[in-house]
């Protein structure tokens, strides 16, 4: 009989179930504590008026542990100074979504050579949260994979639907059944309404194939995520974060009978992807949020050791160290300069 099945298919190797890794890597009662207390701050950071304004900060994407343990380090002792005002939650990005081709992130190739060790990726990517979560900051990630949450969930805090997947009803599905608040952003084209019919979507109960902790095939139920939200990252079509843009989708999520809690992401098409914009479009989102406006709720940095970055070299050794191989990022120093600043002005 002629193959029909599997012939475009090199490899498919098993990994191990999300209970064996879980069980392997598994929380301190501290640490899973700091999970389900943060996870409340950042639900009141969103949706009480007046709280705490709500800060996603970190490494475009985590690459080198060493590098991103001594920011997180850092970023520990920031959130310390500024809590009362601030609540800091660290981005922890292992998946990249690429438009073309590209590394996909530390989960998928954790090597940096093209290897894909997939089994040793969702390993690092355990370790390192759990680094993180022991300095006591909460995590913060976007969820591309809909198998990646049952591996890494019980240790994020916050999580994110990104640009090209808001519009997928696979990730609303996913959405549904996470434990953790979550943002949808609004489309690359700059489309915000797909992200809010995400919200829509994802609030209500769904059904959906999906893997068990055993790693076993099956259909998840759900009853919703509640504590679903909106985040403006620019667009095809230019920057969204203007008073008039925030205006016009604070409207809009109350014509739809939601709750006009707009996250603003200083990065992205909002800065044009050059990090050089990006403390000036961070210094405006606070600016917004001091004049009264209490629909922009919180905002997203990409931040690491060194500014800018740089492509992945033929010899890793080559790479710059504490620099992103994604997209643009500020460095330290600028970071926890606009990042006092904002605190003494709220």
């Amino acid at each position: 009989m002629a193959k029909v099945t599997d012939i475009r298919v090199l490899n498919n190797t098993p990994l191990p179930s999300p209970a064996v890794l879980m069980d392997e890597v598994a929380p301190s009662e501290k640490e899973a504590q700091l999970v389900v207390d943060s996870r409340k701050e950042i639900c009141q950071s969103l949706f009480v008026p007046d709280s705490r304004f709500l800060l996603i900060v970190g490494p475009c994407s985590i690459h080198d542990a060493q590098a991103c343990r001594e920011y997180a380090e850092k970023l520990a002792t920031l959130a310390e100074e500024v809590k009362d005002k601030i609540l800091i939650v660290m981005r922890v990005y292992f998946e990249k979504p690429r438009t073309t081709v590209g590394w996909k992130g530390l989960i998928m190739d954790p090597d940096l050579d093209g290897s894909d060790n997939i089994p040793k990726g969702l390993l690092n990517a355990r370790e390192f949260l759990k680094e993180v979560l022991s300095f006591g900051l909460p995590t913060a990630t976007e969820l591309l994979d809909p198998i990646t949450p049952q591996y890494i969930a019980d240790l994020i805090s916050w999580s994110a639907i990104g640009a090209r997947t808001s519009e997928s009803q696979t990730h609303r599905q996913m959405a549904s059944g996470l434990s953790m608040p979550l943002g949808f952003k609004n489309t690359t084209s700059g489309d915000i309404i797909a992200a809010i019919n995400a919200v829509k979507a994802a609030s209500r109960p769904q059904t959906f194939l999906g893997v068990s902790a055993e790693g076993v095939a099956s259909a998840v139920s759900t009853s919703g995520n509640p504590d679903c939200h909106l985040i403006l990252r620019g667009g095809d079509q230019g920057p969204n974060f203007d008073v008039d843009s925030v205006k016009a989708t604070r409207d809009t999520l109350l014509k739809h009978e939601l709750s006009p809690s707009i996250m603003l992401d200083a990065s992205h098409a909002n800065c044009g992807k050059d990090q050089t914009r990006m403390p000036g479009v961070f210094e405006e989102i606070i600016r917004q949020r001091t004049s009264g406006d209490l629909s922009v709720t919180g905002a997203m940095l990409e931040s690491h050791l060194v500014a800018g970055n740089q492509s992945v070299p033929a010899k890793l050794s080559d790479l710059t160290y504490g620099q992103s191989i994604t997209d643009q990022c500020i460095d330290w120093e600028t970071t926890e300069r606009i990042v006092k600043k904002a605190a003494e002005q709220l």
